[in-house]
């Protein structure tokens, strides 16, 4: 099994590894890099079925964490931005020698709504699921729209999603099913107590994905992480609030 999943390294600095979410690729960063850059050394990776890494498959994310380790830097501060959230802190779970800090932005340990735990609900999932086997450039696109409603931008966030996604390999129909039943099944809500490393939650107030009340209900059972609300953002906060997110991201990897 060929793992050489595509790497891009950019920047000046501590290392800086940034994952992406479902349905999309490492050109979603592109703005975040040409900020950060100055400050890091910034690692963008397509993850495995995605982009330019779409000839690769893993069956499940421990597969995928391990695919990413391996072209990753040997100790860095991770960056994962909603199902890149879960990659990231199921590194910082396994392998907690490679992960100084660990940023999640717009992520839950578990996505799929269960009472009374907010998330996205199990038939939205199951839809997606389906519609998928139909036409699956379809269904992205109705994820990026769904990822960007309510916040004032949504217009913008959408043409500059879909430009970045379209502009490398479309994702392979096999990696994106695994993602969505990701999505579905995991849940490392009780994991999240070992973590050793210090941890930055970033939240979008308006995000559909990744209810508010997430945010909430982790202050409680993780006292000594931080948080940030972005009040403009939906699921995207790092294009609706560009700067906003860059100093979040700059303070907390550098403090």
């Amino acid at each position: 099994m060929n793992t050489n999943l595509h790497w891009q390294s950019f920047g000046q600095g501590p290392d800086l590894v940034l994952l992406h979410g479902w349905g999309m690729n490492g050109a979603v960063w592109q703005q975040t890099v040409e900020s950060l850059q100055p400050y890091f050394r910034l690692h963008v990776v397509d993850l495995p079925g995605y982009g330019h890494s779409a000839e690769h498959h893993a069956q499940d994310l421990a597969q995928i964490a391990e695919m990413v380790l391996q072209g990753a830097p040997s100790k860095a501060v991770w960056l994962g931005w909603s199902l890149g959230g879960l990659v990231a802190t199921h590194i910082a779970l396994n392998t907690p020698e490679r992960v100084s800090k660990l940023i999640t932005v717009a992520s839950s340990p578990k996505f799929a709504a269960e009472r009374p735990w907010r998330g996205i609900q199990p038939n939205v999932l199951s839809a997606f699921t389906e519609q998928l086997m139909e036409d699956f450039s379809l269904t992205v696109e109705r994820f990026m729209a769904l990822q960007s409603m309510g916040s004032p931008s949504a217009r913008q966030d959408v043409k500059q999603l879909k430009q970045a996604v379209l502009s490398r390999p479309q994702p392979n129909p096999d990696s994106l099913l695994v993602g969505l039943n990701i999505l579905a099944d995991v849940d490392l809500r009780d994991a999240l107590t070992a973590l050793t490393m210090p941890m930055l939650r970033l939240y979008g107030r308006l995000d559909g994905l990744v209810p508010i009340k997430v945010a909430t209900d982790l202050n409680e059972q993780l006292p000594n992480t931080q948080q940030f609300v972005f009040n403009q953002s939906s699921h995207a906060p790092f294009m609706t609030e560009h700067d906003a997110f860059c100093s979040q991201v700059r303070d907390f990897a550098h403090g």
